[in-house]
């Protein structure tokens, strides 16, 4: 079969010579997209090397069924032409051939639903995992929960790479990675060889979480909750995007799963625990400004600058930050409202923790023309949540 894929590729090669000479300086990116890829992309697990199967064999068996019937029809055409003296048969119904033609599809439909229905079996079967992970639609970021099995209790946001956004945002003129676009800060960290189950859901619109060297791809809906699963049968990085039309940021919504070995997942683990355990700030600490708009910086340039820009300007109908009533307003409970529950194209931040929150919004405060001297604590934030 794999000859077959290649012979076909190898034909249809000069097709896309013309979109690949403007991206000559890329490289097949080892777990993502490939330079002039035909094929579906290399298998990572059972599941979509049989998918890749299911492909070919059903490509095939269409293609000879297609073949089989245009030449019995044209040869029919072609050797009862009535230049040649052939009239017309005058008949009606016949046992044999209706059996014939009814029997033969049937059979055909059987010998290929057989091994499909196979396939969406193992698909679906997402239970006796090793790890189980909820994958939340953001807009536009996805955000990842351990819920059960060793690294329980992990969670973080996963974005696209600040680097990657401001090439995009200058056009991507000149020399681009082989991964561009598909970079995050935080990619989602598995172990090789386990069960993997994907709990998808969204927190605003309809989303999907999908890799392709996986074979996974499941909607992610607000309001309900679906799962998926695999296992990885090598360690590396591989890659999908968002697989929904999700709004204006569609684009710069990347999904990158890192595979890793079962020592170096449970080193990553203990890493990430500690990291958490350093995080956890207690609600009623009382900051400084300083040490909040140093924090803040980072939370606004890892979830806030791809929309508002680091100048604060903002583009298009986003809003600017930088000589925003709202920002400047003395009343410090307006922001935090909004930030927390989002407004117009603004998304909700309730996933960040009060800290995070109150450090960004102080950040914004104390930012750009906007001296305002104002401090937002976190236990400010925490009594703002749910009202």
């Amino acid at each position: 079969m794999k000859s077959i894929s290649d012979k076909l590729a190898s034909l249809l090669l000069p097709l896309g010579a013309f979109s690949a000479a403007a991206h000559a300086a890329n490289n097949d990116l080892p777990g993502g997209p490939a330079v002039r890829q035909l094929n579906l992309h290399a298998a990572a697990t059972r599941i979509a090397v049989e998918q890749a199967w299911l492909h070919w064999f059903m490509l095939i068996t269409c293609i000879v069924i297609f073949v089989l019937v245009f030449a019995v029809m044209f040869y029919s055409i072609w050797k009862h032409r009535r230049s040649r003296g052939h009239k017309p048969a005058n008949f009606h119904e016949s046992v044999t051939v209706e059996v014939v033609w009814t029997v033969i599809p049937f059979l055909i439909v059987i010998g290929m639903a057989l091994p499909a229905t196979k396939v969406v079996v193992a698909q679906k079967d997402t239970s006796n995992a090793d790890l189980t992970i909820k994958a939340t639609g953001y807009q536009w970021k996805w955000g990842y929960d351990y819920l059960k099995g060793e690294g329980e209790g992990i969670s973080f946001l996963s974005t696209l790479d600040a680097g990657h956004r401001q090439m995009s945002n200058d056009g991507a003129a000149g020399q681009v990675p082989d991964n561009y676009l598909l970079q995050v800060d935080n990619p989602l960290v598995v172990p090789v060889n386990k069960k993997i189950r994907i709990i998808t859901t969204a927190n605003d619109v309809i989303h999907a979480w999908g890799v392709p060297a996986f074979g996974v791809k499941q909607d992610a809906i607000p309001g309900f909750v679906r799962d998926t699963w695999f296992r990885s049968e090598k360690t590396g990085d591989f890659y999908g995007q968002c697989y929904e039309l999700c709004g204006k940021e569609h684009a710069y919504m990347p999904i990158h799963v890192k595979v890793l070995s079962q020592q170096d997942y449970a080193a990553w683990v203990q890493g990430e625990q500690k990291k958490m355990a350093a995080r956890a700030d207690d609600p009623n600490k009382v900051w400084v400004l300083e040490d909040l708009a140093r924090r803040g910086e980072k939370v606004y340039a890892a979830n806030c600058a791809a929309c508002h820009q680091p100048s604060g300007k903002g583009a298009g109908p986003i809003k600017a930050l930088d000589g925003s009533p709202i920002v400047q307003d003395p009343d410090k409970t307006k922001e935090i409202h909004v930030v927390l529950n989002g407004r117009a194209a603004m998304p909700a931040w309730k996933q960040l923790s009060d800290t995070d929150l109150a450090a960004v919004i102080t950040y914004t405060k104390n930012n750009w023309s906007n001296k305002t001297g104002q401090i937002v604590q976190p236990a400010e934030v925490l009594a703002q949540r749910g009202r």
